[in-house]
């Protein structure tokens, strides 16, 4: 799982993206690149919290049609959404119809808000969490970690809904809190020289 292999164009890359070309294209410009968005943190996060029990390629599919659907994830407005915006989410085909889910994006963008009023930002409370876990652990041979642990602890603390330790791993890895990519994949290094103060 660790290791890089040549994708056609013969660059090493993490295995994981090599299996369609979606994958590989959100490999080499998004995965593991900090992102210090309030926006897109929250759709990642709420993302995070749809794949569980899926694929992240089916996700992904869905990704823009999730988007619209939550119009652009931005906080305040996901924050005003009602019954009745739940009961349209239920019946949109482009994005996964689970009651749950849909609910808890919605309660956590008001989760958020409240985030947002004590920590200034999003970015700013997430990113407090980077570089906290123990160095030397080989990349992508872990589900979780000491952080995501703690990090899932404080946000279920605040109310926030599917954020269990594997979900926010599994966003801190994206949203580039670690950089997580292959040790011989040739993206971490890009990934690494686009971190603040690189």
């Amino acid at each position: 799982m660790n290791q890089a292999a040549p994708g056609p164009d013969g660059i090493l890359r993490c295995q994981w993206c090599l299996s369609t070309p979606e994958y590989m294209a959100y490999h080499d410009h998004e995965w593991g690149f900090p992102v210090h968005d309030d926006t897109r943190l929250f759709e990642k996060i709420c993302l995070e919290g749809f794949q569980s029990g899926l694929s992240w390629r089916t996700i992904l599919a869905k990704r823009e049609n999730f988007r619209k659907a939550f119009k652009g994830f931005d906080v305040d407005q996901v924050a005003r959404f009602t019954e009745r915006d739940v009961e349209r989410l239920l019946q949109d085909t482009g994005i996964v119809r689970h009651r749950g889910k849909i609910e808890a994006t919605i309660h956590n963008a008001r989760c958020a808000q409240a985030l947002v009023r004590e920590a200034g930002s999003l970015a700013a409370y997430f990113w407090r969490h980077e570089g906290l876990d123990p160095a030397g652990v080989a990349p992508q041979t872990q589900s979780t970690s000491p952080t995501a642990i703690a990090l899932s602890k404080d946000l279920k603390k605040r109310g926030w809904k599917f954020v269990g330790p594997t979900t926010v791993y599994a966003f801190m890895q994206a949203m580039g809190l670690i950089n997580d990519h292959a040790t011989d994949c040739a993206v971490r290094v890009k990934a690494a020289r686009a971190r603040p103060g690189s």
